[in-house]
């Protein structure tokens, strides 16, 4: 405002209680779900946004509106961090991502509640600790990608869905190739046969007892093809990585929580994969930490039955009356 006497420029605060957006709570929250669950573009928002609300929003409008919504889920995005942290058991994976352009990493932690985005520089086994702390003390279910390899595999459990395509892809093969795919896959139905009886009677004394064929069957499938006179390096590289980990692939049948496979992470890595090809990644710092943030909190809504949109209008409106923003835990 300018002063009549001097003609200089002052500013103020605005009162409390007086809006810092001219847009709703409401409003905002669509705008901001509609971007990432959706993947709706920021031009294409602003114009649903004129045809289905009658409000006429520009696109620099939603922009701002994406990075309001950003802040205010600065504190549940911290929390589901350090949820993630403290949980007995989390499911890891990472894809690629862009940001102007530039090579990135998207790694993702999830529990059976929680769902907590990173995006980092790189796949390094120095983002790990990153994602889930220093010194995590539950266990880790992940794939055998090579940056997990600092976690002991007393606390792993590698994903039994991959080893059943690595054997199915030497089962294309020919000659000893094909005959060890052959009996490799065959050890994967059993093991995913007693899997699927264990969800019906629970019994984890007769799941380990069931499992334990197949044990026996991939440990002397294995022990051959370890040896140095093993020529195909394939199988030997293959055998030794297996034995190495060896704990890892039945913690399974011990812990409570612990699947045979990672599809928990992958299921929830699904639309942040979708959401980078329609939208290229971002293109700053900014938009990065609005993707995710946005993806952290829209995969725990519905890990935890909560309308994201409802979340978002909750977390808008504590923001702008500076209140505690809602919680998950």
């Amino acid at each position: 405002m300018r002063c009549r006497g001097c003609g200089q420029r002052t500013r103020a605060e605005l009162a409390e209680g007086v809006r810092t957006s001219a847009f709703g709570a409401r409003l905002q929250a669509a705008l901001a779900l509609l971007s990432v669950r959706n993947r709706v573009s920021r031009r294409d928002a602003s114009e649903l946004c004129g045809e289905l609300f009658g409000c006429a929003v520009s696109v620099g409008s939603v922009d701002a509106i994406c990075q309001r919504a950003c802040g205010a889920l600065a504190d549940p995005y911290a929390e589901l961090r350090e949820a993630v942290k403290d949980a007995p058991v989390v499911c890891v994976d990472e894809t690629g991502w862009r940001c102007a352009g530039e090579r990135r990493t998207l790694w993702a932690a999830l529990t059976d509640g929680c769902a907590a985005f990173h995006i980092a520089a790189d796949r390094h086994e120095r983002e790990l600790p990153e994602l889930i702390g220093a010194s995590f003390a539950g266990i880790v279910s992940s794939d055998r990608w090579w940056a997990y390899d600092q976690l002991d595999p007393a606390r792993r459990q590698v994903c039994w869905a991959h080893l059943l395509r690595d054997f199915r892809r030497h089962a294309e093969g020919l000659g000893d190739q094909q005959r060890f795919g052959d009996a490799g896959l065959e050890i994967c139905r059993e093991l995913f046969g007693a899997w699927e009886a264990f969800a019906s009677h629970r019994d984890r004394h007769r799941l380990w007892r069931e499992i334990a064929p197949a044990k026996r069957s991939l440990r002397a499938l294995l022990e051959p093809h370890r040896k140095k006179s093993v020529r195909n390096r394939h199988f030997r590289t293959f055998a030794r990585n297996l034995l190495k980990l060896w704990p890892a692939l039945w913690t399974f049948t011990e812990i409570e929580g612990v699947e045979p496979t990672n599809n928990r992470a992958e299921r929830g890595l699904r639309g942040a994969v979708i959401y980078r090809k329609v939208s290229l990644g971002s293109q700053s710092e900014a938009g990065e930490r609005f993707a995710e943030r946005m993806l952290s909190v829209s995969q725990t809504c519905r890990l935890q039955g909560h309308s994201l949109f409802g979340f978002l209008a909750e977390a808008i409106t504590a923001t702008s009356r500076a209140s505690p923003a809602p919680s998950f835990v």
